[in-house]
């Protein structure tokens, strides 16, 4: 076994369970960063991107197209509602987010009001580690504060302090909203002028805080845009694919009133977790408007977009989990975690314990030290990767009961221990 401070060697993983090169096996709580959401070794991805290889890896995705890219298209188009009908492939979820930000900036140039380039967002968001996406953490406590001297600020809006239990959709009073809509009404009001768009998460924090808030707050937050004459962006690099309970996250909103953003971000789950690849997809409303100059060429082209073998696994990873009982899947997870994660509430040291479809949240009261809980963890035989004070959980759709309850009967231990 190498140094506990140092990284564990994986020899190989399949299904929810990583093996380490000295043969012990974890089971694995993070899906890889929230993306394996089939788990690992999955033979129809696995062919997909064979059958592909064999006919090419790559080819410049300019003046050139191949099938995998074109059916990919037509199936995120037919999982996104009608307004959404035009898609940017990129590599990774920090890129679909600064092509995301091109796109509002473009669309706001081409109306000839080049003035509206500046982006507000919601404290405790995330969306990314490239120049542009780094801008748009929490300023103060987010991972990117060292670089704070150098990025040009967005506006910043409260955080929504709407707690939402994935429930109870009447749970926000109207004195909360009244409270929560003012502020970032203020902020609008003062600065929309500048603002091309508000980029937000729905729904669901993740790597700034894990925090679930009330759809209540998008759609009012929608309905502020339009009458700011903002656009909005929403990030589902985490959230997509059925992570939150629903296809994607803003979805949600449809209990109440139904909510589009004009330009979504989509990452990590796409490809089922073995390969890099991403979309922003958006309106045609975007899309004439970007083309309103004349032009209408998006200023972004990586080598490889489009790539062909990524395509691939991304079609059969959708394919598989249109094919599969995900909505029961996350639902069982969501009762399991409630049910392992609860005896975390009586630990001192416990700040809360939040859970939203296949995401399990125990927030501390203060930072984790990740030298001496990620060994506990091994120990226990689970892979579970905590930040500051969250320790977290999204396992893959796959898991089993039996290994879900290991997972969390983990965390109930080493917390205990710690404390």
């Amino acid at each position: 076994m190498l140094n506990p401070v140092d990284s564990y060697l994986v020899r190989s993983a399949a299904g929810s369970i990583l093996t380490l090169e000295d043969g012990s096996e974890l089971v694995d709580g993070m899906s890889s960063w929230w993306s394996a959401i089939h788990g690992y070794n999955v033979p129809e991805i696995n062919s997909a991107i064979t059958t592909q290889l064999e006919k090419f890896s790559h080819i410049m995705f300019g003046g050139l197209t191949h099938t995998p890219a074109i059916e990919l298209a037509e199936r995120l188009l037919d999982i996104t509602p009608p307004p959404l009908q035009h898609l940017f492939l990129a590599d990774s979820g920090s890129i679909a987010i600064e092509v995301a930000l091109k796109m509002a900036l473009q669309f706001w140039s081409a109306q000839d009001r080049p003035e509206k380039n500046r982006f507000i967002t919601i404290a405790g968001g995330y969306h990314g580690d490239t120049f542009a996406t780094m801008a748009l953490a929490d300023p103060e406590n987010g991972m990117h504060n060292r670089f704070n001297k150098v990025l040009r600020k967005p506006i910043v809006a409260p955080r929504p302090e709407c707690a939402w239990d994935g429930k109870d959709y009447s749970a926000w009073s109207s004195s909360e909203t009244t409270q929560q809509m003012n502020a970032l009404n203020k902020l609008l009001q003062t600065h929309h002028k500048e603002l091309a768009a508000l980029i937000l998460e729905p729904i669901v924090q993740g790597a700034g805080g894990m925090h679930f808030y009330n759809p209540n707050y998008l759609i009012s937050a929608r309905k502020l845009c339009d009458k700011y004459e903002l656009l909005l962006i929403t990030d589902e690099i985490a959230t997509g694919f059925g992570r939150s309970g629903k296809m994607f996250a803003y979805e949600h909103t449809t209990a109440i009133e139904s909510v589009t953003p004009d330009i979504m971000a989509i990452g990590k789950a796409l490809t089922g977790g073995t390969m890099s690849l991403a979309a922003t997809i958006t309106t045609k409303k975007v899309v004439d408007g970007i083309a309103a100059d004349g032009d209408g060429t998006l200023m972004h082209g990586p080598t490889f977009m489009g790539n062909p073998l990524a395509c691939s696994a991304a079609n059969a990873s959708i394919d598989l989990l249109l094919a599969s009982p995900w909505e029961e899947r996350v639902k069982r997870i969501e009762q399991e975690l409630q049910t392992g994660l609860a005896p975390c509430r009586d630990i001192d040291g416990v700040a809360a314990v939040r859970v939203l479809g296949a995401i399990g949240v125990i927030e501390m009261r203060e930072p984790i030290n990740m030298r001496e809980i990620q060994p506990l963890f091994v120990a226990q035989g689970v892979w579970v990767r905590p930040f500051e004070k969250l320790v977290y959980l999204m396992p893959p759709y796959i898991i089993s009961s039996k290994e879900l309850k290991k997972l969390t009967a983990a965390v109930v231990a080493v917390l205990s221990q710690l404390q």
